[in-house]
């Protein structure tokens, strides 16, 4: 299936993404990926390092009439999101992607494609081995497990690279050149409770909520999608006001940074209100779908009867977990001030578990402004502190603030309006590009972000569009045999 897009342009871009493709790369289970890339470079005759972390980094010499040039590095990362449709069986960690081209579209089956950021990647290798490529002397980083904590970016230390200009290739609008990037920061509330057997005559339902979007908690959290966990949270807050249900259990979301899309929840009840209660539930459907009918087309409440457990959440930590989460902020809490349509400030409420005995609920705050991130935190304890619960504030980058002088920015800016004959927007990102905390480690490097258009990343409807992955590497390979001299 993955040999279809290896006849896209750029072929050597879609072969190498082809083959990645075809091994399992999650994050956290990149090994399988970078064993086969550094195979890929031996192969290729190509320096490949790997640092303690699990970072690779390659490294080609000037090509002829280019060694002046200020060394560059181009900078990608290696896992991918893992998220599937509930009735799609795969294997992140076995199974291989499969791709599939549709209306000039790259996308996958049933699951997220990887592009963010394979394609990136794929671009940055693809210059090493390219004969038709000019450029200086040039490293590529790859780092691993961006996604779920950065641990790549935050592993890598100072003095290992030499280049002193870095291209980042994980951003997801073509025609966009990106300056800067939020900061994060995650927070994780724990909570011990008390279970108590189900009184005889409780009959046990199952709630099911699904068939939402999801999508990338920084870039399309700022889209009115639901967000499963809220709206589970909020049902079962008025089904124990009024109708005396308690909860068993409530298992919603699995990735920090993807705005959950499924959540379910087993709920036991009296007998006598069963009828009346299926009522409410369908006419809660109702409404919701009514809210979010712009957003969530497909969104589904869906109602079945269950075995009835043996345990039930006892009352009143019942009522502490429901008003915590129900209380939690979620989505964008301000836009930028000083950027036009971009969000400042924000918090995915990306995980509700609550079973046997233990709650876990995981966020992931964002923001453009260090100060607004810390007071977003401050918040997240207080609302913990009054529930009861633990909290742990826990895996802070900083943002990347932009350089509005920056030398690879107009070196960009000046390439991308001679060849397209239009001007590229100069943006900021509403998520976690590595360049802030690469900026830690070496702060003179001047850095810049652009990609090709992907849609929908951190979800089963991830697609990447064709022609603008053909723009984006004739772009990068202007800019490469741009690049400014040393002076």
């Amino acid at each position: 299936m993955n040999e279809e897009i290896k006849k896209l342009y750029p072929k050597q871009l879609w072969e190498i993404f082809s083959n990645i493709c075809s091994v399992p790369h999650p994050s956290k289970h990149e090994k399988q990926l970078t064993e086969a890339l550094k195979e890929w470079a031996k192969k290729n005759k190509i320096d490949c390092k790997q640092d303690k972390t699990g970072n690779l980094i390659f490294s080609a010499p000037a090509t002829k009439g280019m060694e002046k040039c200020v060394p560059v590095i181009l900078q990608g990362h290696v896992d991918m999101v893992p998220q599937a449709n509930s009735d799609k069986k795969h294997d992140f960690t076995k199974d291989p992607i499969e791709t599939r081209i549709e209306k000039g579209w790259v996308r996958a089956n049933g699951t997220t494609l990887g592009a963010d950021n394979g394609v990136g990647t794929s671009a940055a290798l693809a210059v090493l081995v390219s004969k038709d490529v000019a450029h200086g002397p040039i490293e590529v980083l790859a780092t691993v497990d961006e996604e779920t904590g950065m641990t790549g970016a935050f592993g890598l230390k100072s003095g290992v690279l030499n280049g002193k200009i870095l291209i980042n290739l994980d951003s997801e609008t073509e025609g966009e050149l990106y300056v800067g990037c939020a900061g994060g920061l995650d927070a994780n509330f724990t909570m011990k409770y008390k279970e108590k057997a189900v009184p005889a005559g409780m009959k046990a339902l199952k709630l099911f909520l699904t068939g939402l979007k999801g999508g990338h908690s920084g870039m399309d959290i700022n889209l009115g999608r639901a967000n499963a966990n809220k709206l589970i949270t909020r049902l079962l807050k008025s089904s124990i006001d009024k109708y005396e249900a308690h909860i068993c259990s409530v298992v919603g979301g699995s990735l920090r940074n993807a705005i959950p899309r499924e959540a379910v929840a087993i709920v036991v009840l009296p007998e006598d209100k069963l009828a009346a209660y299926k009522r409410f539930v369908k006419k809660f459907a109702d409404t919701i779908k009514a809210e979010f009918a712009a957003t969530e087309p497909d969104m589904e409440l869906k109602v079945s009867a269950v075995d009835t457990p043996k345990k039930m959440i006892d009352a009143d930590a019942q009522k502490r977990i429901v008003n915590m989460v129900f209380a939690i902020p979620n989505g964008v809490q301000r836009m930028s001030d000083s950027m036009k349509d971009l969000v400042e400030t924000s918090n995915n409420l990306a995980i509700f578990h609550a079973e046997k005995g233990e709650l876990r609920v995981c966020c992931l705050l964002r923001s453009s402004v260090n100060s607004a991130k810390d007071a977003l935190g401050q918040k997240m304890t207080a609302i913990a502190e009054l529930a009861g619960a633990d909290i742990e504030l826990t895996g802070a980058y900083p943002g990347w603030n932009p350089n509005m002088e920056s030398p690879i920015m107009k070196t960009c800016m000046t390439v991308y309006k001679k060849k397209f004959g239009k001007d590229p927007a100069i943006m900021a990102i509403h998520a976690g590009l590595e360049c802030g905390l690469f900026g830690s480690r070496y702060p003179d490097w001047d850095m810049i972000s652009f990609g090709p258009t992907i849609e929908h990343p951190h979800s089963p409807d991830e697609r990447v569009n064709i022609d603008s992955v053909g723009k984006f590497w004739d772009f990068l390979v202007d800019v490469l045999k741009n690049t400014p001299k040393k002076k």
